[in-house]
């Protein structure tokens, strides 16, 4: 029920948000003339910033929840008044005629009827009434806008009628949903919930916002392309907002893709983002300038193979994007091939070619994510033709597959991404700049987009993963090329070579230093990809001080690319191979720590029974595991093995407040002390387990019966002991197959729970002589723990409320004295009782 609630504040916020937007607009498009607009351009501009942020939360959070078709229309209409914003506050501000205003904004409208029509069409399909009604509204208000702007004869109120209606439809469903969202269900207005709409659609593509990352494609295309087709005379600063808020919004569609562990469709939106940003760049450089950028070559060249190469690899998806994506190697090539390539007509042809095929891919992608029906796209043909091969064996896509280092992390792996803009950042500076205005020699946006935007994205990526050395040199490297690429090729250098700028340069080169000695832990590859840099670095100091030698330089950079090219190739194959690997090498250095122990220190896979068998042999010999639970991870012992419950207390560091534990399988293995334990304790265990209930009880005789001898004094207090049998099927099975077990939770006292198998090792080092491997902890709370001590007095307390709630304790609890008061009694006490009135 929280989660429908959740669903429908969310579709409310969105639903008025576009209400809202449309409002703004049709009292404008009323009260306006072309002479006396009744909001200022400005201001204008600023209120749909406001509607669009709120539009792209909405948007976010219902994606969210796999409504694929809200979330993209929030997110396309999000774009859409975000970028009209923008053009409406440089008019405002003088910077666009009105005659400017109309060749800015009919491009990004063009865009947006069209991506507003294949919506409104899979809304259809998909029997969205209500979602249809309001993207084709919408899709008419942009088309009678183009055709006012066109002809201001046609006037504005046919848009404002458009507007007028969305405004009528979402007010009554937004409102609808919202107060029924107040009322928590208790005030329905008819018609605004239907059972598909309401709850979220189950079986959805993992990744929900790849169709706003086409629609941003769609945008700059149609930017691009318009020049090409006569519908506007060039490309001018008034295009910059449409192409800028496409790869802000790319880059989102980059970050949310790899939280739905896609990363391929994040590395190709990275991609993307980058030629977004370079594009609008270029027409700011002609704007303040007057004179267009020319692109060297190598980069477009190599940027192409990158493509390529991601392009190859996603077969694994289907044709669709495969042939998709190719689209942009031709693009790549078309830049190389024209000096100023966004202002020529080649590289516009294949713009308006992109901007047909994004439609296409656009209602493809769309309809196969929001319906149950798919359009065919040859997703499990690479699969089937490797099925017949022995020598290549595609990964799984498991969640092992992007399993963190330490931790629980929502975010696949990043390292395709950052490896692959080191390769674009290395190679778009083997352009030297002798004399002449720096901005005319397209090097900036490649430097510090690719270098420095999305190296700091995947270093943020890796630190959510747990890798910290990664994530230090992507975020290091990303600063260095930023601060390099503005200062060397954004026109700040000027006359200020010298030992000042020196003097930062070498700060750089002493931190690298230090992430260079890391990685002599981590492996070959990366130590040398770390070295690479600490030799570009020399070649920026040498510039700074204007003695860089002839060729330097660029032998420098191209070294570094072809290192982090293979780094790419590397990262993107083993990511879809099991086998073969492409060998990132051991390291130079190995620690017995995290990492470097693992030989020693099997860590083993816990779904299957081999893995169990063999951490229950290694507890046999005495050894102690880390291992999975229902909650978190724990370090257990087996009972009947004293020096090993010793062991685990010792390296637990066990805290005299918090002792160890004893767990069992099943209530059944304490069906020999059956006689020592009332009544009222036993019908309680057996209502409680297995779950994540930990009984405290009080201490008895019947202890010695596991073994424990000596050691039973490291379990409980002197007065009473803890135990619980788990709700995890890998602990019973490892119980069952060692008797009952001691554990104590998988941290030193005092530090936060373990909830992921890498963090066992990591927290307690090479102390551990086994881990059962199962990602993540499906819960991240403990146990709650219940005392008993004072049940015979038909009392229980709480020493902590974990994942079991204190009210469901107590109503079994009341069921259980129930039963006892109607003379439901524990059956080895009745035959005491039976026994002791016959000697009586």
């Amino acid at each position: 029920m929280r989660m429908a609630e959740s669903e429908s504040l969310h579709f409310s916020i969105g639903v008025l948000g576009i209400s809202g937007g449309s409002l703004l607009l049709l009292v404008n498009d009323y009260a306006s003339s072309p002479e006396d607009p009744l909001i200022t351009d400005t201001a204008l501009g600023v209120l749909l910033l406001i509607f669009a942020a709120l539009l792209a939360y909405s948007g976010v959070r219902r994606s969210q929840s796999h409504n694929v078709l809200f979330g993209s229309l929030c997110l396309t209409v999000s774009a859409l008044w975000c970028g009209s914003g923008l053009v409406h506050i440089l008019a405002g501000e003088n910077i666009n005629s009105s005659r400017g205003l109309r060749d800015a904004m009919v491009p990004g409208l063009a865009a947006f009827t069209l991506a507003l029509l294949v919506i409104c069409i899979v809304a259809v399909l998909c029997h969205e009434v209500v979602l249809s009604f309001i993207a084709l509204s919408l899709c008419l208000a942009c088309a009678h806008r183009i055709a006012g702007l066109a002809d201001s004869a046609f006037g504005h109120s046919s848009t404002a009628v458009c507007y007028l209606m969305v405004c009528f439809v979402g007010a009554y469903f937004g409102s609808g949903r919202l107060l029924s969202y107040i009322t928590q269900r208790k005030i329905v207005l008819p018609g605004t919930f239907n059972k598909d709409s309401m709850e979220p659609t189950q079986h959805q593509e993992a990744n929900d916002v790849v169709a706003v990352g086409v629609i941003m494609n769609l945008l700059s295309a149609s930017v691009l392309a318009c020049p090409l087709l006569g519908v506007v005379p060039k490309l001018f600063s008034g295009h910059v907002p449409w192409l800028w808020t496409a790869g802000v919004f790319q880059l989102g569609v980059c970050v949310k893709s790899y939280r739905s562990m896609d990363t391929l469709a994040a590395t190709f939106y990275g991609f993307t983002s980058i030629l977004r940003f370079t594009e609008g760049y270029t027409t700011l450089v002609v704007h303040f300038t007057n004179q267009v950028p020319y692109s060297p070559v190598p980069f477009p060249v190599v940027f192409s193979v990158l493509f390529f190469i991601l392009a190859l690899f996603n077969l694994q998806g289907g044709f669709v994007n495969s042939i998709y994506q190719l689209f942009f190697v031709a693009y790549c090539i078309a830049i190389a091939s024209e000096p100023q390539s966004f202002f020529q007509r080649g590289t516009q042809g294949v713009q308006a070619a992109i901007f047909v095929a994004s439609a296409f891919v656009l209602f493809i992608t769309l309809y196969n994510m929001a319906s149950s029906n798919k359009i065919p796209t040859g997703a499990g043909f690479l699969k089937n033709l490797l099925a017949r091969s022995n020598r290549f064996v595609l990964q799984t896509n498991g969640k092992e597959l992007h399993a963190p280092y330490l931790g629980y992390s929502k975010y696949a792996d990043a390292e395709v991404l950052g490896h692959g803009c080191s390769v674009l950042a290395a190679f778009s500076i083997t352009t030297s700049i002798s004399s002449g205005n720096p901005l005319a020699i397209l090097i900036l946006p490649w430097a510090v987009v690719s270098g420095g935007v999305l190296h700091l994205i995947s270093g943020s990526v890796a630190f959510a993963r747990g890798k910290t050395l990664e994530s230090t040199t992507f975020v290091l490297y990303g600063i260095m090329w930023t601060v390099w690429g503005l200062t060397r090729f954004g026109g700040l250098y000027g006359d200020v070579r010298g030992l000042h700028l020196a003097v930062g340069i070498i700060s750089f080169m002493l931190f690298n230093v230090l992430v260079t000695a890391g990685a002599l832990f981590l492996n070959k590859a990366w130590f040398i990809y770390t070295f690479t840099f600490q030799l570009i670095l020399i070649s920026f100091l040498l510039d700074a001080l204007d003695v860089l030698p002839y060729g330097y330089d660029i032998g420098v950079t191209i070294i570094l690319g072809l290192v982090s090219f293979y780094m790419f190739l590397a990262s993107i194959f083993n990511l879809t191979f099991k086998s073969p690997q492409m060998p990132f090498g051991d390291p130079f250095i190995k620690l017995s720590g995290f990492g470097g122990g693992k030989d020693s220190c099997p860590h083993l896979p816990a779904r299957k029974s081999s893995s169990v068998q063999q951490i229950a042999e290694i507890m046999k010999n005495g050894g102690i595991c880390g291992m999975p639970t229902d909650t978190v991870y724990v370090l257990v012992a087996a009972c009947n093995r004293p020096q090993a419950v010793e062991k685990a207390y010792r390296v637990k560091k066990q805290a005299k407040e918090r002792p160890m534990s004893l767990w069992i399988s099943s209530i059944k293995q304490l069906e020999p002390v059956r006689e020592q334990i009332s009544p009222l304790l036993w019908d309680f265990m057996e209502a409680a387990w297995p779950s994540s209930i930990s009984l405290v009880i009080a201490r008895a005789p019947w202890m010695e019966f596991f073994g424990l001898g000596d050691s039973s004094k490291y379990i409980g207090t002197p007065q009473s002991i803890a135990i619980r049998n788990p709700d995890c099927t890998v602990a019973t099975h490892l119980i069952n197959a060692v008797g009952p077990i001691a554990v104590t939770s998988a941290n030193p006292t005092g530090e936060a729970d373990t909830t992921h198998h890498n963090q066992v090792y990591a927290k307690l080092g090479d102390k551990v002589d086994g881990v059962l491997c199962d990602g993540p902890s499906p819960e991240n709370i403990a146990s709650t723990v219940v005392d008993c001590t004072k049940i015979e007095s038909g009392q229980i307390g709480f020493f902590r409320v974990g994942l079991i709630p204190k009210s469901k304790v107590l109503q079994i609890f009341e069921e259980i004295q129930k039963k006892h008061m109607h003379g439901q009694m524990n059956g080895a006490f009745e035959k005491d009782i039976s026994q002791s009135l016959r000697q009586t």
